[in-house]
């Protein structure tokens, strides 16, 4: 039966897989620097056998896989956060360490795995003559950790490439996820007055003016609307910058920075009404700035993007996710999980800001991610293989 072969193949590589994840994860690729996990991630894609492979000015990985009429994008970011405290890890993070059918590792969940498990994917598929009448790319995608997104603005817009359909591989534990929480970032400035700190009363103290505010904030959080599936939007003052001419001199300006998760109906407009309404209630002069992303790719390219981060959420009976179930039950003879992320990821792009349909399916917890203890089970890497390389025949039957 295709099911056997597909799951037999998966296991059969299981070991080429396993030291592919861990030569990518051993080669920090942090954003804006991921050229030499790109060029390793492009070998492996020639090695194994797929049609075409190539690498757009941001710097993006294109590996493509037959030439039919439903277009097929699988995505997996190849940039990683930094390590933090090195005094916190247990394994070395930047090594690849394979323990206890584990592989441990700066970006080995977050999201390495994913990639590991595309690739050879496109692997079985080539090897059981899987193709039908669909085209699959597998995406290696850049600064989604300093930007989420900003990768697919560049391919739908300048690359001027939409699939079809598009599967994020970040971490869902083997679930199933059909969306998440957008969010958008923004400043708060208000002005003050110096004056000699010996004389605070001939100043206007900028930094009190901004303490009504981070109240009315931390209030603001506690009556966000929630969501049934999404669940509840939240808001975090995240960062505090102030001016002055000195230490001991009234400060004349303050800023902070927010962290507004947008849950289902929330928009950027909604939750700057919102902020507006604070400011008002406060008492104070304020103002609100948006903010923009601006980054340089490896490649040299700059590009940017708004912080406005879309939610995103597809129905339970849409094609896109029908197919992820059926492909799951065909394999794994179980009830898949249906789920969303509790984090953010370049599905803000794809479904949130270009309407492509979009799923999350991939091997390792999300619980791991940016955390010390970044991981991803080999047994993960089968499976998740396993469902890539059948989930293209399923969802082009629907389209």
């Amino acid at each position: 039966m295709l099911i056997d072969e597909i799951l037999n193949k998966a296991q059969e590589y299981e070991e080429e897989m396993t030291q592919f994840l861990c030569d990518i994860v051993a080669i920090p690729s942090y954003s804006g620097q991921e050229k030499v996990v790109a060029d390793r991630i492009a070998d492996e894609m020639r090695k194994v056998g797929f049609d075409e492979v190539k690498i757009d000015g941001l710097g993006n990985v294109f590996g493509r896989i037959g030439n039919g009429k439903t277009r097929i994008a699988m995505d997996a970011h190849m940039d990683v956060v930094g390590v933090g405290d090195p005094t916190q890890w247990k394994h070395d993070p930047f090594e690849g360490k394979v323990e206890n059918g584990i592989v441990y590792g700066r970006g080995a969940g977050d999201q390495k795995a994913g990639m590991a498990s595309m690739v050879y994917a496109g692997k079985i598929i080539k090897d059981l003559g899987l193709e039908g009448d669909y085209t699959l790319y597998i995406i290696g995608s850049v600064m989604e950790e300093v930007c989420d997104g900003l990768c697919w603005q560049y391919i739908v817009k300048e690359d001027r490439f939409k699939p079809d359909y598009v599967v994020i591989t970040e971490p869902t534990n083997l679930n199933i996820y059909r969306g998440h929480r957008g969010r958008i970032e923004v400043r708060i400035c208000t002005k003050g007055k110096s004056a000699h700190a010996a004389m605070p009363e001939r100043g206007e103290n900028a930094i009190y003016k901004m303490a009504r505010i981070v109240l009315g904030i931390e209030r603001l959080n506690e009556r966000l609307k929630s969501d049934p599936f999404l669940g509840k939007g939240t808001i975090v003052v995240s960062q505090i910058f102030f001016k002055s001419p000195s230490e001991n001199a009234v400060p004349d300006e303050c800023v902070i920075h927010v962290d507004r998760r947008l849950t289902g109906g929330e928009t950027k407009e909604s939750s700057i009404s919102e902020l507006k309404k604070v400011i008002k209630e406060s008492g104070v002069d304020a103002e609100v700035i948006e903010q923009t992303y601006e980054g340089v790719a490896y490649t040299g390219r700059k590009y940017s993007s708004e912080k406005y981060f879309r939610t995103w959420m597809m129905d339970e009976d849409s094609d896109i996710v029908r197919s992820a179930v059926e492909t799951y039950k065909a394999l794994f003879n179980a009830e898949p999980k249906i789920g969303k992320w509790n984090f953010s990821t370049n599905g803000v792009a794809t479904a949130g800001l270009f309407g492509i349909p979009t799923i999350g399916f991939g091997p390792a917890n999300e619980i791991y991610a940016h955390s010390p203890d970044d991981r991803a089970p080999v047994a993960h890497l089968v499976k998740a293989a396993a469902f890539y390389a059948y989930f293209p025949r399923a969802v082009s039957k629907r389209g």
